[in-house]
């Protein structure tokens, strides 16, 4: 595995940082739930996450929204990303954690930065009749989270 490092530099004393790699998702989903909460406060973020968890809000999808149906709210298209949405939480719980630990205060910061990157395909087979077989491929995915200090 490669080292991944991070793309953006923020202030160290009023920025925390996170990071998931190789994470068994879908990099197309995770691409949208990590474009909806860029920019939210931290304390929003988690809710916004827990209630895509549950399936009472949905995440717009801007860009992979073929056959996505219309959601309640200020959105067209909508999806709920359960195990993307599970795996981006753990990530920002990570991130909010290591801000507790620099001193600074959770709850006043903000989701600054987050990209996420295609990781490298897991291949995989599925035996077929006749000797033949089909591709099983999995995706993953590289995130990487920066919240910073609301000044």
């Amino acid at each position: 595995m490669a080292k991944i490092n991070y793309s953006v530099e923020l202030n160290p004393e009023t920025s925390s940082k996170a990071m998931g790699s190789e994470l068994h998702i879908s990099p197309k989903k995770s691409r949208e739930i990590c474009r909806h909460i860029k920019g939210m406060k931290t304390k929003e973020a988690r809710k916004f996450l827990e209630d895509v968890i549950v399936l009472k809000k949905a995440v717009p999808f801007r860009r992979h929204h073929d056959g996505a149906g219309h959601r309640k709210g200020p959105m067209a298209a909508g999806r709920f990303p359960v195990n993307a949405s599970k795996e981006i939480l753990k990530i920002l719980k990570n991130a909010e954690s290591n801000a507790e630990y620099k001193g600074l205060e959770p709850s006043r910061m903000y989701v600054a930065h987050v990209a996420v990157q295609r990781g490298r395909v897991i291949r995989g087979i599925i035996p077929r009749a006749r000797g033949r077989a089909t591709p099983k491929n999995t995706d993953t995915v590289n995130i990487e989270m920066i919240l910073s200090e609301v000044l």
